[in-house]
Parts: C-alpha cells; structure tokens; sequence
C-alpha cells in the first residue's frame, strides 16, 4: 500500500453544498492574519498570536512550499456564495510511509456554531481516506477544546493519549489530547 502521490501534481480542490476548500494563496493574507490575531480562534491553539500581514505571507509561502515538498495540504475554506475565507485547514503532516496524516485547521468566529468547521474537516478526512490512500488521520487538541473534540467524535474520531503539560501556551503549559480515525470508521457530513 502506497499514498496516492498523484494528489501532488495538481492542487486538489474540495467542495461541498456551501464550500470550497482551495489553495491558500498570498492575496488571502488579510484574512489569515485576521483569524490568527484573533484570541478567541487561538484560544486552544499552541502558537503566538500573529501581529502582521507579513507573518500571513510568511506563513502562506511556508504552506505552499509544504505542498511542493509532498508534506502538507494546506486549503482556504471559501463560502462558494460570495467567496469569503471562513478559515483555513488542511493536513498539517503527512507520513506517506505509515499512510498517515495530521489534521488542523481555525475558523473565523463569525462562522462558529454553523457546521461549517465539521462540513470542511468531512471533506478533508473523506479526501485523505479515499483519495490519498491514508490509514489514519491523528488530530492534537487542546482537552479544553470542546468544540473541536466534539467534530472529532462526530466523524468517527477515537481519543487515543493524553499528555500532560505537553505545550507551553502564552505563559503557562497546557495538557493535549489525540484523537484519531481509521480507515473504515469514519463518519462524514457534507449537507448544510
């Protein structure tokens, strides 16, 4: 068994009833920093709050790069209404090896409470599963992160370690969970 390394020769596009999942692309810098300057997105998320547009096009540069070196998938989350960003997600790593992934991804308070996040991170885990050929897809969490664990558990995601004092977040260490998915246990939303 082998990852589907066909994924890498044209960006894959997903969609969705209300999104499209697309490259992240230097004019989407606006909306990044806006989301990752944002305390209530990165409340739960282990990295300093971003403080200019630059760090956003350091960070897209990054992403990109990742894709071209068949480590990463990162996508933008668009409404296909009016094209908005809603947030960003992806395979943050991938171990082509193992036929495994790591899954992350923020979304635009704005947007919170809709399905949004759990119609995007459907799209992301059916893609992985059927089309790159992936075992596993792992996500790291903060157990804090109650909305996030519970899209986790609605898609078929198990709990699978618990780490103590695991990152050091704006001044004090916090704990971080596992969860992951097995090919064969997945569970998707793609309805709005």
């Amino acid at each position: 068994m082998t990852i589907n390394e066909s994924i890498f020769e044209q960006y894959p596009i997903l969609s969705s009833s209300r999104l499209t999942l697309r490259d992240i692309r230097l004019s989407d810098a606006r909306e990044i920093l806006a989301m990752r300057a944002n305390g209530r997105v990165n409340q739960f998320i282990p990295r300093p709050t971003m403080q200019t547009e630059e760090e956003a096009v350091a960070l897209i540069e990054k992403t990109n790069e990742a894709y071209k070196n068949r480590m990463a998938i990162g996508w933008a989350g668009v409404l296909r209404e009016n094209e908005a960003i809603v947030g960003t997600c992806g395979f943050n790593s991938i171990d082509a090896y193992n036929l495994r992934a790591e899954i992350g991804g923020e979304l635009d308070v704005n947007y919170w409470g809709k399905n949004i996040a759990l119609e995007a991170v459907s799209l992301i885990v059916q893609f992985g599963l059927e089309t790159m050929n992936l075992h596993t897809i792992e996500a790291k969490v903060s157990p804090n992160n109650r909305g996030a664990i519970y899209l986790m558990e609605q898609l078929g995601f198990v709990k699978e370690a618990h780490f103590k004092d695991r990152v050091y977040v704006r001044g004090a260490f916090d704990d971080m969970a596992v969860y992951t998915l097995l090919k064969g246990n997945e569970k998707y939303y793609l309805g709005s």
